[in-house]
């Protein structure tokens, strides 16, 4: 099991969170927090291929409304230790997610909010724990379950990720992204990986989405969305304008889900995939508008 050095975090740009760390069943997971212990808790949720610097923007804005943000790196992302692609599974995730946020931070009354992979993983917490959950929050993310296909352009992303010879992290965080990453915000998203053996997580993350009945996350999926049909707690699609990838997800989740009807759904113009980087104030301000009216 692989560990990146601190010194890789040295410089990161409007990023003061100080680390902390809890074992999750073998790895180390690490999390950053910011907002009042007591406030109600947000727990924010990254993706493929960043880690919780992607929630800076929304972490200040989720503080100042008194909102405790709590902002985990996916094993294999960010500080958390990264394994190797054999301990990377769909379960696995979900069940070192879970770990961290109700046996080791003993969360309650949670607002999950999961965007990309953080949606995959959180829908899933959260419909196997509903009595830890007060609401939800998707953004550009979704449960499949490999009943439908994947598009086209999500094809097109898996073969990358899988076939460069030198993953370049950053490139792909700039490609998810409407406005342009400055250099210093690149190398934050590159700093976890150090070498070319550090990246098994990102490398191995699209292969694991269910893309038939046949996929060993698809049962559980389809069990989740059984639980989610029937969720009643109040639930918010903030998707961009600006994701070819899961846009179509918005429509599908806020007309499925119970607790979907009668809110205030979001679309957030001018923003890509990482709508955290394009739009991640006015992302925080959603958050935090739906979490105290709700």
């Amino acid at each position: 099991m692989l560990r990146t050095d601190d010194s890789r975090f040295a410089s990161l740009p409007d990023f003061p969170y100080e680390p902390a760390y809890v074992d999750v069943g073998g790895p180390r997971m690490a999390y950053v927090s910011a907002g009042p212990e007591d406030g109600p808790v947000a727990l924010l949720l990254h993706g493929e291929p960043s880690w919780s610097f992607l929630y800076r923007k929304v972490m200040r804005v989720l503080a100042a409304a008194g909102i405790r943000a709590v902002a985990p790196d996916l094993i294999g992302f960010g500080r958390s230790d990264k394994p190797p692609a054999a301990a990377h599974t769909y379960a696995a995730h979900v069940e070192w997610v879970r770990s961290f946020a109700f046996d080791a931070l003993d969360l309650r009354d949670v607002t999950v909010v999961g965007q990309d992979w953080g949606g995959l993983v959180g829908l899933r917490v959260a419909a196997e724990h509903p009595d830890r959950v007060a609401r939800i929050v998707a953004a550009n993310t979704g449960l499949p379950t490999g009943e439908h296909g994947m598009p086209d352009v999500w094809w097109q992303f898996r073969r990358a990720i899988e076939k460069a010879p030198v993953l370049d992290i950053g490139r792909f965080v700039q490609a998810g992204c409407k406005t342009p990453l400055s250099d210093e915000v690149r190398a934050a998203y590159d700093a976890p990986f150090p070498a070319e053996e550090y990246k098994a997580a990102a490398r191995t993350m699209p292969g694991l989405v269910p893309v038939s009945l046949e996929d060993p996350a698809a049962p559980a999926n389809i069990a989740a969305w059984r639980v989610l049909r029937r969720w009643e707690k109040p639930f918010l699609c903030a998707f961009s304008d600006g994701d070819p990838i899961t846009g179509p997800m918005a429509a599908v989740l806020s007309s499925l889900i119970p607790g979907a009807a009668g809110v205030d759904h979001v679309t957030i113009e001018g923003a890509g995939h990482f709508l955290q980087e394009d739009a991640g104030e006015r992302l925080g301000e959603e958050i935090a508008t739906f979490m105290s009216s709700r």
